[in-house]
């Protein structure tokens, strides 16, 4: 039997994103715990806004299909969200849209992100880390029949906590997304 398989990301775009550090360690946690995490950066997948008439007329964009074909190769999901205005970044929702998109006729939409589990983690520069966005992440992903671990991570002020290496100085918020990666591990195991 094979092991699980966990994609882990960050949902900026940013090069020196807090929330794709943080994956990262979230990540660390998971592999610790006997998993295949694959760390991946939405930037990466550079994607149109979803439209319809774009997939209407061209299909799904090439980047879309190479990030559906990844989340379908995986059975669990680590998202790291940034707080944009209260909510999840555009890039993040945009990557779901198109990734939900069922692309052949048999094909129901959302099979690739169904029966799947998350664990779900957040920073930012501000005192609320990001849990906003967190409390949206979690409706949109429970409405496409994602499971999301009840426990998520957020980190406030990250820019005073995460060293340069991408680390978080704060042995407290270390273990806890290190132990966060292992959760998922152990709910996907």
């Amino acid at each position: 039997m094979t092991p699980p398989r966990i994609l882990a990301f960050g949902g900026s775009l940013r090069a020196s994103s807090f929330n794709q550090k943080l994956a990262a360690i979230a990540a660390r946690g998971a592999r610790g715990a006997g998993v295949q995490v694959t760390l991946i950066r939405l930037r990466d997948f550079p994607l149109p806004l979803y439209d319809q008439d774009v997939e209407d007329t061209g299909g799904i964009p090439e980047n879309a299909a190479k990030l559906k074909a990844l989340f379908a190769q995986h059975d669990g999901l680590i998202i790291a969200s940034p707080e944009y205005n209260s909510g999840i970044t555009a890039a993040l929702k945009n990557a779901i849209d198109w990734v939900s998109r069922a692309t052949a006729p048999d094909e129901a939409p959302l099979s690739v992100l169904r029966g799947k589990t998350a664990a779900i983690l957040s920073a930012s520069p501000g005192g609320y880390g990001g849990s906003r966005s967190l409390t949206q992440l979690r409706t949109l992903l429970e409405n496409i029949s994602i499971t999301v671990l009840p426990d998520q991570v957020s980190v406030p002020k990250v820019h005073e906590v995460m060293d340069a290496d991408g680390e978080l100085t704060d042995a407290m918020l270390q273990s806890s997304v290190l132990s966060l990666g292992a959760a998922l591990a152990k709910a996907l195991g």
